[in-house]
């Protein structure tokens, strides 16, 4: 399962939001660009970033996030504000190593599966959840789509992942993550990120043994120092296979 240590910026700060409040936001007083490259020394193959500026249609931290793409030694899967092909496209050119779509996929699923075909491994879709339904433009707006029923409807367009966070639980109620998670992933094409799950070892160690889980999204935890990177990474390799003795 890959580890992928998650930043998310706004105002050019790292942030953790509850429940995407964007209002409330918690401010951690590290720079991005070096907490980038610890994710790389630790171990990690790549990184997600989310530009929450980005997602309200403010592109200031736009030198910020090249830079990180540029000097964090890893590839970065990164989101906010894709609302076009070009948006997209030009992100890719200017070195993400992934970009995640959200709004765009529920408004031009047709032109989203079309950039997965011509993007192989670089499109990830993301798929958030709140009582049920999947929202768009940031968490604020309900898409009328139930998220098992959106899923299938993109068939076997090459994604090269699929986000899937259920807001209304938030870490509250992990279990209920769990299992909304795990049916997704079921019925998904695409192998599935988990989102917003992880508060510590165990809830990995849980979340390994789910069939098409690929990933995982940690942030919170890294930055609250209730696990550790380097754990979060011992924790998700695939226990090594019992070899039967031959006397």
């Amino acid at each position: 399962m890959q580890i992928y240590p998650t930043m998310e910026l706004l105002d050019g700060h790292c942030v953790t939001l509850e429940k995407g409040r964007l209002d409330e936001p918690l401010v951690w007083h590290v720079d991005p660009i070096e907490k980038a490259r610890e994710f790389a020394a630790a171990g990690a193959e790549w990184m997600h970033l989310t530009d929450f500026n980005a997602v309200q249609g403010d592109d200031s931290n736009s030198d910020l996030v090249k830079e990180i793409i540029r000097t964090a030694g890893i590839p970065v899967q990164l989101g906010g504000g894709m609302r076009s092909r070009d948006s997209v496209e030009s992100w890719i050119d200017q070195g993400a190593g992934r970009v995640v779509v959200g709004t765009l996929a529920a408004l031009d699923p047709s032109l989203v599966s079309e950039l997965a075909k011509q993007h192989p491994d670089q499109i990830v879709l993301a798929v958030d959840v709140w009582q049920g339904q999947v929202m768009t433009e940031g968490w604020l707006k309900a898409g009328a789509f139930e998220p098992e029923t959106y899923i299938t409807a993109f068939g076997n367009a090459p994604f090269a992942g699929i986000i899937v966070t259920d807001i209304d639980s938030d870490m509250a109620d992990v279990e209920a993550q769990l299992g909304l998670i795990s049916g997704l992933a079921a019925a998904a094409h695409s192998p599935v990120i988990a989102s917003g799950v992880v508060r510590n070892a165990d809830d990995l160690s849980r979340l390994k043994y789910i069939n098409n889980i690929a990933g995982a999204l940690v942030g919170r935890a890294l930055f609250r120092k209730t696990l550790s990177l380097e754990e979060a990474l011992e924790v998700a390799q695939p226990l090594p296979e019992q070899v039967a003795e031959f006397l």
